[in-house]
């Protein structure tokens, strides 16, 4: 992705912390004919030895099953809080609309996890990091219900091999961040959010 200087985290744990609190990615490969094809599924991140990994699966007739596996080189996203700034925030008029927004992009290469025991790890995971309480619920499905279930999904295993993260909250304009941290505190949660990375970030103010 297009990345200045002024942009790009400087931190490694933002780009953990945005994977983890905005887990559903787009996850990109090219078809066949060379474009791009784009599934969206939640991702499970982990941390390994050797660096990061994100888990997850998708339908077995989702024809990315074969992409990642003929092509497992891949692309994965993650969009953090985003939102319109208007112009109205600078002191003086002579400004134009942008938009602020927190996003990590990953290159990968993937692994398929064929094996009941490998994707029912991999769903635990999953279950744990959005609906705890469903785990004994799963646990007590009847084993050829899993398995049947586990026949229709691919599962797979994408190794981070370049991670970049980029936070655009008009850091390099230190004159508008007064009138932004005001309108983004009144406004939706994702406006508000972005108020406090922009406090985090020590951009105005102290983190509270």
């Amino acid at each position: 992705m297009y990345l200045p200087p002024q942009f790009t985290a400087k931190d490694p744990a933002i780009a953990l912390e945005l994977m983890r609190a905005h887990p559903f990615a787009s996850l990109i490969s090219t078809d066949d004919e060379g474009l791009p094809f784009v599934t969206h599924v939640p991702l499970h991140v982990m941390e390994a030895a050797d660096g990061l990994l994100l888990l997850g699966h998708c339908a077995r007739p989702n024809p990315h099953s074969r992409y990642l596996r003929d092509r497992p080189r891949a692309v994965v996203t993650f969009l953090g809080p985003h939102a319109y700034m208007t112009p109205r925030v600078y002191p003086d008029l002579t400004r134009v609309p942008t938009w602020s927004y927190l996003t990590v992009h990953a290159t990968v290469e993937a692994v398929l996890r064929e094996d009941f025991d490998d994707k029912d790890r991999l769903l635990k995971h999953l279950i744990h990091d959005h609906d705890p309480a469903y785990a004994e619920q799963w646990r007590g499905l009847a084993e050829d219900y899993q398995h049947k279930m586990m026949q229709g999904i691919t599962a797979f295993e994408l190794r981070v091999t370049q991670l970049q993260c980029k936070v655009k909250i008009n850091q390099h304009r230190p004159e508008a961040h007064a009138g932004m941290l005001a309108a983004y505190e009144a406004g939706n949660p994702d406006e508000r959010a972005l108020a406090g990375w922009m406090r985090r970030l020590g951009l105005v103010g102290h983190a509270a």
